[in-house]
C-alpha cells in the first residue's frame, strides 16, 4: 500500500537535502514524486519510498546503494542519541533511516526534525 508523502518525511528531506548541493538538488526535484510505501512499525519514523522514475532524472549520487545525505542528532545537553539518513539506489531517493543508539532517549523522525531544525 502507498500513501502520499507525510509531512514529517518531506520536512526531514528538506533539512537534510541542501540546495547547494548539486546531487542533493537532483533529490529535492524527486520528492514531488515521492509516496511512502512501508513505514516501519516500532514507531522511529523510518520510511520506505516509491518513486516513478520514469518522472525524474536519476541524481548523480553513482550505481548501487548510497547514503545521499546524513545528520548527527544533538540534543541541547550535548548528548547525541541517534542520526538520520537519507539513502538512494541508482541516483533514485530510496528510503529515510532513522537510527536511535541511546536506549534513554526516544529517536523519532518527528524529534529528529526539532533536532535537525535547531542546528539551522
Amino acid at each position: 500500500m502507498t500513501e502520499s508523502l507525510p509531512a514529517d518525511v518531506a520536512d526531514v528531506l528538506a533539512e537534510l537535502l541542501d540546495t547547494d548541493n548539486p546531487v542533493h538538488a537532483a533529490l529535492r526535484r524527486q520528492v514531488p514524486h515521492l509516496s511512502v510505501r512501508a513505514r516501519c512499525t516500532c514507531g522511529c519514523g523510518t520510511a520506505h519510498f516509491e518513486l516513478d522514475t520514469s518522472e525524474v532524472e536519476p541524481a548523480p549520487t553513482g550505481p548501487g546503494t548510497v547514503v545521499a545525505a546524513e545528520a548527527q542528532l544533538v540534543t541541547e545537553a550535548g548528548e547525541c542519541p541517534g542520526e538520520v539518513l537519507v539513502f538512494t539506489q541508482g541516483g533514485y531517493l530510496s528510503w529515510l533511516e532513522v537510527c536511535s543508539w541511546n536506549d534513554d532517549i526516544e529517536v523519532t523522525l518527528a524529534a529528529a526534525l526539532q533536532w535537525l531544525q535547531k542546528r539551522s
